[in-house]
């Protein structure tokens, strides 16, 4: 019920979705890095997946040679041969 709020505010003023709901924003460089803010915390980490808690749901990044290379309270910068990123609900 809150979150369909805030959405309608959001959509009403016209401001980015990611800030108003916390939701996850992701930037990929060229498949060999992401960028990932507004995470909730690790779930699980290898070299070929990375789970992260996005709130509502969990960010599956799946690749080869993975590596968290900075990791801060809201962000975190993945490295490697990025196959897929995926949001599971």
């Amino acid at each position: 019920m809150a979150g369909e709020i805030k959405k309608r505010i959001s959509d009403a003023l016209d401001l980015p979705g990611d800030i108003v709901l916390n939701l996850p924003r992701i930037v990929i460089t060229a498949g060999i890095s992401a960028l990932i803010e507004n995470h909730r915390g690790i779930v699980e980490y290898t070299s070929d997946i990375v789970r992260l808690n996005a709130g509502e749901g969990t960010l599956i990044i799946k690749g080869e040679g993975l590596l968290i290379k900075s990791l801060l309270a809201d962000e975190v910068i993945i490295e490697g041969r990025i196959k897929s990123i995926e949001f599971e609900y």
